[in-house]
């Protein structure tokens, strides 16, 4: 059984991620855990005092359960899967400490939220919680962005440095999720020497065999910049997902680091898979 968990703050963004994760993995034993958080609306209310927090924070929870049961009903209707179970959790927490001890406690496989929430700036690529869940929870997460209509995930790209040493847990993860679609992988390997040091190549052959029920391909690209390069192939192919790695010195860590989130160049308009390379 694949545990899976889905932040929800019941928006449309949302909405489209849920439907996402079940018709991909609709072929799988899954049990889904759709979280809603309410911190915020409790400690945020005009009418909170300090006599009435307990009072405020039951009615809150009261009306989350019920757009949760909400949620539940409608994933009922769209998905009768027999191979699904569905779970609502509702905590008076912040998100990315409700989803981090959701993961230890359940020990999920992957994180499916949408990009953006419920307030929708254009002009950010990743809204605040999705980012910090991104950077912060030690658990894969897949982000789909708003409008995306589901496609099966036959051809995706995945950037790399092949400098680290990745999780076998989480390549397995990326196996399972895309070959029963017999999708091709790109690996896409930027820098101005196309000669591999050993230490790649065993990195590789690694990915490889892990990954061994999908085709797998290398591909060098000597453009300085990383992100261009991104930009570049997703412009020339079709891509249906994109994989990157988040730890010190990847690539995504230096997108995020050096610019701000509403000025990062790179507008996913894919599904978006980021392995976290951190101890679980």
């Amino acid at each position: 059984m694949r545990p899976i968990l889905i932040p929800t703050d019941f928006s449309e963004n949302a909405l489209n991620a849920i439907k996402f994760a079940l018709e991909l993995f609709k072929y799988e034993r899954s049990a889904f855990y759709f979280l809603h958080t309410y911190e915020d609306r409790v400690y945020n209310n005009p009418d909170l005092t300090r006599g009435n927090v307990q009072e405020i924070s039951d009615a809150v929870h009261a009306q989350v359960m019920e757009k949760l049961n909400d949620t539940l009903e409608f994933v009922n209707k769209i998905s009768p899967n027999p191979r699904h179970e569905y779970h609502i959790v509702a905590a008076n927490n912040a998100l990315v400490d409700e989803a981090d001890k959701l993961v230890k406690a359940h020990n999920m496989d992957i994180i499916v939220m949408g990009t953006r929430g419920e307030t929708n700036d254009p002009k950010v690529v990743f809204g605040s919680h999705t980012l910090q869940v991104l950077k912060y929870v030690p658990c894969p997460v897949l982000a789909i962005p708003e409008h995306y209509k589901y496609t099966q995930p036959k051809q995706v790209l995945f950037p790399t440095n092949l400098l680290i040493p990745y999780k076998r847990r989480e390549l397995k993860l990326l196996c399972q999720m895309v070959a029963p679609y017999r999708a091709k992988i790109d690996v896409l390997y930027v820098s101005k020497s196309k000669q591999l040091s050993l230490r790649q190549e065993d990195n590789l052959n690694f990915i490889k065999d892990v990954v061994c029920k999908n085709d797998i391909k290398l591909i060098t690209d000597n453009n300085p910049d990383v992100t261009t390069a991104i930009e570049a192939y997703l412009k020339a192919n079709k891509t249906d997902m994109l994989v990157m790695v988040n730890t010190r010195q990847s690539f995504f860590e230096t997108m995020l680091m050096q610019s701000a989130v509403a000025k990062m160049t790179l507008h996913v308009g894919i599904p978006l898979l980021v392995m976290q390379n951190l101890r679980r």
